[in-house]
C-alpha cells in the first residue's frame, strides 16, 4: 500500500487556486455558485483560506446522495462498518498534523491542543466502532406471558434500526472532535450523514472528511457542504431529507428546534457552569482547578467554569489564589503556545466586552487590573463581588472572564445555579463526600464534577444539558442509542409454548 505524504493525502480536496472543495456523492467539487466563503484567522482578522459557498441545489444533491446510499450502507455488516471506521481513525492519526496546523490558524487553538483534538477524535472513532459492534449486535426477545392475563403465545423481537439521513452541525471550538462524535455513531448505526461544518472550522472539517473518503467509505455515506449558515442553514435544517439532527452550538439550537420538522434532535447548547466552593474545601485545589477550568482555550468551551459561587468565610482565601494563578497565564498568539489566545472573532470579543463593561458599571471589582483588549485578544479578567444584577452573573461569555459571587450559604449557591436557564455542568469543592452528593443532587444540571473543574469526557461518559443547555444525551454509548430507533417483529404462536430446560 502506497503511503502518501500529507500534501498528497489532502490534494483531492483543494482546488488549483488553493480553495477547499465540498464533498457530495464521493466527489470533491467546486460550487456551481462560483462563490467562495472566506475563513478569517482570529489572530489577524484577515482571510487565511476559502471554502465553497454551496447553494441550495448542492444541499439538495447532498441529501439525495445520502438518501440513495443509506439503504446499502444499512445492509453493510456491522463488522465491515467498524473496519471502515478503524481505517478512518488510522488515517486521521497518520495525517493529523495538517488538520492541527489548520486549527491553529482557523480557530486560534494552540498547537499542542490542536494536535490533541485530532488524536482524541481518532480515538473516539475507534472506540465508537468497538462499542457499536457490541451495542448494535444485541437485540431483545420479549415473551407475552410477563404481562398479566397473557399466555406465552407471542414472541417479540426488538431490534435497532437506522434513522436514515442525519444532519450533523458541530461548533467552531472543537470542529473535528464534535464532528466525529456525531458522524461515527451515525455511521455505525447504519445512517448516512450530511455534515455542515461551522464557518470557522470549515477547513478542518473538510480535511477530516478526506480521512473518511480515503478510508473507502462508499459514495454518499458522508457528504459535506460548506458556506454561511445564514445562507443555507435554514434550508439544511428544514430540508425534507433530514431524518435526525445533531447540533452543538449556542442559542441557534433553540431556533433550530422551532424550525425543524418532527425528527429526533440531539443538542448541546452551552452552559453557565458554576463552581461551588464550600467553606470546608481544599482552597488551593479549588483555585487550581478553577483557573484551568475557566481559562483553558480562553474560556471558549461549553464546559468552562463561568461563575464561581464561594462561601463568604473562605472567599478572601480563594480569590488571591485564583488571581495568582491567572497572572501566571501567558497571553498572546497560539503559534507561540500562549495560554490565553484571541477569541474566535470581533463579534464574540464585542459581546465579552459588553459583559465586562456592564459588571464594571455596576460595581464589580477588577482583580486582574484594568480591562485590556487588542482586536480579538482579551487579557484574562477576574471579577470579584459580582452581584445578581450583573449580566455576567447569568450569561455565558465564552471568553477569558471569570465572575466570582460571594454567597452566605451553599443553599444560596444552589439557588443561583438552578435559577439560570442554562444547565449544562457544574462542580463542587468540598472535603465532605456526603455534602458533595447532596449538593450534586440539588444542582439541576446535566453533570456535576466533585473536586475538579467541569469537563466533557472521557468521551464515553454521558454528557447532557438540562433546560436551555440541550436535548438528549451525548457520549459514545448514548449517541449510538440516539442514532437508531426500535423496530419490533412479533411472532404469534397458535398455542402457548414454554421453553423447557
Amino acid at each position: 500500500m502506497t503511503v502518501l505524504s500529507p500534501h498528497e493525502f489532502y490534494a483531492d480536496c483543494v482546488t488549483p487556486s488553493g480553495a477547499y472543495k465540498f464533498h457530495v456523492n464521493g466527489q470533491w467539487s467546486e460550487s456551481s455558485s462560483g462563490k467562495l466563503q472566506g475563513i478569517l484567522c482570529p489572530q489577524t482578522n484577515s482571510t487565511f483560506a476559502q471554502v465553497q459557498a454551496c447553494n441550495q441545489q448542492e444541499v439538495d444533491a447532498a441529501f439525495q446522495s445520502a438518501k440513495k446510499a443509506q439503504k446499502e450502507w444499512a445492509k453493510t455488516p456491522l463488522w465491515k462498518r467498524a473496519e471502515v471506521l478503524h481505517r478512518v481513525a488510522s488515517l486521521m492519526r497518520q495525517n493529523a498534523q495538517p488538520i492541527a496546523d489548520v486549527l491553529v490558524k482557523e480557530v486560534a487553538k494552540p498547537p499542542a491542543e490542536a494536535l490533541t483534538e485530532v488524536v482524541r477524535s481518532a480515538d473516539l472513532i475507534s472506540y465508537t466502532a468497538e462499542e457499536g459492534l457490541r451495542y448494535f449486535g444485541q437485540g431483545q426477545l420479549l415473551a407475552s406471558d410477563s404481562f398479566p392475563g397473557q399466555d406465552r403465545t407471542k414472541l417479540c423481537m426488538a431490534s435497532k434500526v437506522p434513522l436514515g439521513v442525519v444532519l450533523a452541525i458541530p461548533p467552531f471550538n472543537y470542529p473535528v472532535n464534535l464532528a466525529v462524535s456525531k458522524i461515527a455513531p451515525a455511521l455505525m448505526a447504519g445512517n448516512t450523514v450530511v455534515l455542515k461544518p461551522p464557518t470557522q472550522g470549515a477547513v478542518a472539517g473538510v480535511l477530516m472528511v478526506q480521512c473518511f473518503a480515503a478510508a473507502g467509505l462508499p459514495a454518499g455515506v458522508l457528504n459535506c457542504v460548506t458556506g454561511k449558515g445564514s445562507e443555507i442553514g435554514d434550508y439544511l435544517i428544514m430540508h425534507p431529507g433530514v431524518n435526525a439532527i445533531s447540533f452543538t452550538g449556542g442559542d441557534t439550537g433553540i431556533s433550530i428546534c422551532r424550525k425543524a420538522s418532527m425528527v429526533p434532535i440531539q443538542m448541546e447548547l452551552g452552559g453557565k457552569d458554576a463552581a461551588i466552593v464550600c467553606a470546608d474545601a481544599d482552597i488551593e485545589l479549588a483555585a487550581k482547578h478553577i483557573v484551568k477550568g475557566a481559562f483553558s482555550y480562553s474560556g471558549q468551551r461549553c464546559t468552562a467554569v463561568k461563575v464561581v459561587l464561594v462561601e463568604e468565610s473562605v472567599a478572601d482565601q480563594l480569590v488571591p489564589l485564583v488571581v495568582a494563578g491567572v497572572q501566571k497565564l501567558t497571553v498572546g498568539m497560539p503559534e507561540d503556545n500562549a495560554q490565553i489566545v484571541p477569541v474566535i472573532g470581533p463579534s464574540s470579543a464585542d459581546f465579552i466586552e459588553g459583559l465586562v463593561k456592564d459588571a464594571e458599571e455596576k460595581g464589580a471589582t477588577f482583580c486582574t487590573g484594568p480591562y485590556r483588549r487588542e482586536t480579538n485578544l482579551i487579557w484574562p479578567v477576574v471579577l470579584d463581588h459580582v452581584t445578581p444584577e450583573m449580566r455576567i452573573a447569568w450569561e455565558e461569555p465564552f471568553g477569558p472572564v471569570l465572575p466570582i459571587v460571594r454567597v452566605k450559604t451553599v443553599e444560596q449557591a444552589i439557588e443561583h445555579v438552578n435559577a439560570n436557564r442554562l444547565a449544562l455542568q457544574g462542580c463542587v469543592f468540598t472535603r465532605d463526600v456526603n455534602k458533595a452528593i447532596q449538593i450534586s443532587d440539588a444542582m439541576e444540571t446535566g453533570s456535576v464534577q466533585i473536586n475538579s473543574a467541569p469537563a466533557r469526557g472521557p468521551d464515553h461518559f454521558p454528557f447532557a444539558g438540562f433546560r436551555d443547555s440541550g436535548i438528549s444525551t451525548q457520549g459514545i454509548p448514548k449517541s449510538l442509542e440516539f442514532m437508531c430507533k426500535t423496530k419490533t417483529t412479533v411472532i404469534n404462536l397458535p398455542s402457548p409454548s414454554y421453553t423447557m430446560g
